[in-house]
């Protein structure tokens, strides 16, 4: 008999599984649902042509509350999936990555440190520690060189500095050595880093310095170019852009401008493409402008502050800039608007099951600026031969427990050795490793 109900259990999980997986498409409007419908395994597809009208008399303020989290609670997974948190009691848990031997490297921005924090074969924390300390809101981690790095690379939010680093190092063993000083500070401070996969090529992050360059003046006559410029739009300047240097700091370039605020940058394993996720503009609505993710092109132009999604002109700009209208990229993969997207992560582990390869992972940390709150979670993003589909799914939910409250925010996502995906959110200060087990009952 037991037999009987655990093939019959079996089954239904399975089936469960299968229709949570090839669940039909939300697209369009029908995919700006709010936090009571999110769960994992909803598939989104949103389209440029998707955008509605702006509407500035309608924008919302609607910060969460930040509520303890409940007791035994844990955020919702896909079937086949388990979640376990692994660190808590953390200040302000940000990006994490992945050291080439298996090390998480946490960068704690609010308290200046970066902690680390070594696993054991059951995915649980066996030793931690704190690499580096006294930093200005370090947010960006990367390991040069690949494979067997000797340095680590840490973005502040004014600089880049390096510390010489051996294979399971668990402290810095001697001071930050500058790669790169002066970068714009305050507004949009996160700065993330990540090198090309030659490793010839520092990539730096600087998000801009307002919403979107409210108040200030108009161009310079006769300026063509795609940054603001001039003393009205000092503060803007070299800001809202992707920037690269040589590893050691040299040679500095402008990548690509208009990215309001690229918060969260990787690699993608198949291409060596760039990718950013970028938190848009606020103050049009609940549903202007769409968030999104995106590869990086050279030279490319993603229209902040006048114009957003391609060509739809910023009615607080309105004409300021007709010879950039339809110069603007279209992004890659649309997110609903006002989710904040901080982190990104391209599936390349061996645990999960094999549609899964390829696809990347997005922390969602949720905006203030909607009616009906939205983000909150991580999401999946679909790949077909290292071209995005467009479409996302839902894959780590619950974090939201009202309308008024949520008691965590998910913000960096990294692939652990053992194929596991880690997770931190800085609404509750911790740490959290989803695994697939489908195999078990």
């Amino acid at each position: 008999m037991r037999l009987i109900l655990f093939a019959a259990l079996s089954a239904i999980l399975a089936v469960s599984a299968a229709a949570a997986e090839e669940a039909p498409v939300l697209k369009g409007a029908q995919a700006f649902g709010g936090w009571q419908a999110d769960r994992p395994g909803v598939w989104r597809l949103i389209r440029p042509d998707d955008m509605p009208k702006p509407n500035t008399a309608g924008s919302a303020s609607n910060g969460a509350d930040e509520a303890a989290a409940p007791k035994g609670v844990k955020p919702h997974v896909p079937q086949g999936f388990s979640v376990e948190r692994i660190a808590s009691g953390i200040s302000n848990p940000r990006v994490v990555r992945v050291a080439p031997n298996g090390d998480l490297f946490v960068a704690d921005s609010r308290a200046g440190q970066v902690r680390v924090y070594r696993l054991g074969k059951d995915g649980k924390v066996v030793e931690k520690g704190i690499f580096a300390k006294g930093l200005a809101r370090p947010y960006g981690i990367a390991f040069y060189p690949a494979g067997n790095p000797q340095w680590v690379y840490v973005a502040d939010t004014g600089s880049v500095v390096r510390f010489a680093y051996h294979d399971g190092d668990m402290q810095a063993s001697g001071k930050p050595q500058a790669v790169i000083e002066g970068l714009p500070t305050g507004g949009h401070w996160t700065r993330d880093i990540a090198f090309s996969p030659d490793g010839a090529t520092l990539y730096v992050s600087i998000g801009s310095g307002s919403n979107v360059a409210e108040g200030m003046g108009k161009e310079p006559a006769g300026w063509t170019g795609r940054q603001p410029r001039g003393a009205a739009w000092g503060e803007e300047k070299g800001r809202a852009e992707v920037r690269a240097y040589d590893p050691d700091g040299r040679n500095g370039r402008t990548v690509a401008t208009g990215l309001r605020n690229c918060s969260g940058m990787t690699v993608q394993p198949a291409t060596g493409a760039l990718w950013c996720v970028v938190n848009e503009r606020d103050g049009l609505g609940d549903n202007v402008p769409f968030d999104y993710a995106t590869t990086v092109k050279d030279g490319a132009f993603y229209g902040w502050p006048w114009f957003y999604i391609g060509d739809h002109q910023d009615p607080r700009h309105p004409g300021a800039r007709p010879d950039l209208a339809g110069m603007a990229t279209v992004p890659d993969v649309l997110i609903q608007a006002h989710s904040a997207p901080l982190g990104i992560a391209f599936y390349d582990g061996g645990q999960f099951p094999a549609e899964y390869k390829g696809d990347a992972f997005v922390a969602l940390h949720g905006s203030w600026n909607r009616g009906t709150r939205t983000g909150y979670k991580v999401v999946r993003l679909k790949f077909e031969n290292g071209r995005p589909t467009g479409a996302y799914q839902d894959f780590m939910t619950g974090f939201v427990t009202s309308d008024a409250e949520v008691w965590g925010r998910p913000v960096g996502v990294a692939v652990a050795k053992d194929g596991a995906l880690i997770v931190t959110e800085d609404g509750s200060g911790t740490i959290w490793r989803v695994a697939y087990d489908g195999a078990k009952p």
